[in-house]
């Protein structure tokens, strides 16, 4: 009867050592109680179920109340097979019975559950996670984005751009339904917006209008989510805030390809100082972030001595724009290059800007043509900075030209014999090099005869 209700049974001396055992189980490894018969058996069991057989005798000998214990024998794999043990005295002499049950399909069960709840457990950590980043993305985001239900029409959820833009508290938008939110004109583009929205799942940008008459373009994006249609919809104001200018996404692709373009561009008010400026320009004038560049007066890199920038902007404004004015750009840490700067004044923008694009120039390898240049210092363009520049920058710069011609003119005569040069010039040699480095005639096709 023993062997019927049990997998193992055992019979233990009064010294602990099994003097018989039956296998009921076919199923039950053979390799586990070979050897057994004969040994103690504390020493079938593993190291941390030891205490748990000795536990067993004693209570057998002491005649304590009996209960199930479960340890782990190890088979000839090194593999733990789990056996559930109650032990019960049986006769004068010490001897006692151990009823096993075998546990490793219980065992299994327990891992497949550990298992699952481990999976479930991680599932859960990035189902919060995730919630935690759609939550901060919510909060942190610029863009105003609405959650509509597509069964309803009504606000499922707001993030705090939206409530800004619309003028509502969270508490009165979340909730609300969503035409409401907008002018009542635009009853008929929403209700449109809806329709295309089911039959499609894609809508064109649409324009609304929102309190004070202020604009903002529509776009949405259909998804589902238990077995419910949601919109996504995001709005972009089309008007001028408190935080600057907010421009469509079509806008804002424009000027996201002004500020990665290869020339430079610089945006100034009316007072010369910059607004904004994009990374050729920043390069060029070698500075390392637009804030360094923002406020300051374009006078500082552009021109020579202010005078080619009093002249440029006075031009841009007088006739509205301006082509391929050359002039220079000096860097931060004294590097200067050639460009062509072309200009549009905005007389009506918010404030009034002027913006410009600067085309660096390669530098000529023959001498250029001196009339030309002198064409752009010419007394009718110096006589219109009359009173926008200072004198001392006027003289300063109409001395260089001068400066310039002669020294040039001079060594074309001396066949660019610098010492004879010098002498024609009443200069001395380390003067005229001085001068030469000066007006960069050294790399202007000049050679180094003396």
């Amino acid at each position: 009867m023993l062997a019927i209700s049990a997998d193992v049974t055992l019979v233990i001396d009064a010294d602990g050592v099994v003097v018989d055992k039956i296998l009921s189980s076919s199923d039950f490894p053979g390799d586990v109680v070979a050897g057994w018969v004969g040994k103690p058996w504390i020493d079938t069991v593993t190291i941390e179920s030891r205490l748990k057989i000795k536990d067993l005798l004693q209570d057998a000998a002491t005649g304590q109340a009996q209960r199930w214990r479960q340890v782990n024998h190890t088979n000839s794999m090194g593999f733990d097979i789990p056996l559930r043990y109650m032990v019960a005295r049986a006769g004068p002499d010490g001897h006692s019975i151990a009823i096993g049950r075998d546990m490793r399909t219980v065992a299994e069960m327990q891992q497949r559950l550990v298992a699952a709840e481990l999976s479930i457990e991680q599932e859960y950590s990035r189902l919060r996670h995730a919630e935690t980043r759609y939550r901060l993305l919510m909060q942190v985001s610029t863009e105003a984005i609405l959650l509509i239900d597509g069964r309803t029409g009504r606000v499922v959820e707001a993030n705090p751009s939206a409530a800004a833009l619309l003028n509502r508290t969270m508490k009165r938008l979340v909730g609300s339904n969503f035409p409401d939110n907008f002018s009542g004109s635009d009853s008929a583009k929403i209700d449109n917006m809806m329709i295309t929205l089911r039959s499609s799942g894609r809508m064109d940008e649409v324009a609304l209008t929102l309190e004070g008459d202020q604009q903002a373009m529509a776009s949405a994006t259909v998804f589902r989510e238990d077995n419910a249609i949601y919109y996504l919809v995001r709005l972009f104001p089309l008007s001028v805030g408190s935080g600057g200018t907010v421009v469509s996404k079509s806008q804002s692709a424009a000027i996201r390809m002004v500020q990665a373009m290869p020339d430079g561009f610089v945006l100034t008010d009316y007072d010369r100082k910059i607004l904004s400026a994009n990374a050729a320009f920043l390069e060029s004038a070698q500075l390392g972030n637009e804030e360094q560049a923002r406020g300051e007066s374009l006078d500082r890199w552009l021109g020579r001595v202010g005078v080619d920038t009093g002249l440029l902007f006075s031009s841009v404004i007088e006739n509205g724009n301006v082509k391929q004015f050359s002039t220079v750009i000096r860097g931060q840490f004294g590097t200067i290059e050639d460009v062509e700067v072309s200009g549009v004044a905005v007389p009506d923008g918010d404030p009034p800007c002027i913006g410009f694009t600067l085309r660096r120039v390669a530098r000529r390898t023959v001498v250029e043509d001196q009339g030309k240049r002198s064409l752009l210092r010419s007394v009718d363009e110096m006589t219109k900075l009359v009173g926008k520049v200072p004198l001392k920058d006027l003289v300063r710069e109409t001395t260089d030209i001068i400066e310039r011609l002669c020294i040039e003119a001079a060594l074309q005569i001396n066949d660019n014999n610098r010492a004879s040069s010098a002498d024609m010039l009443g200069l001395s040699r380390q003067s005229l090099y001085v001068k030469l480095h000066r007006h960069g005639i050294e790399d202007k096709g000049f050679g180094e005869r003396d």
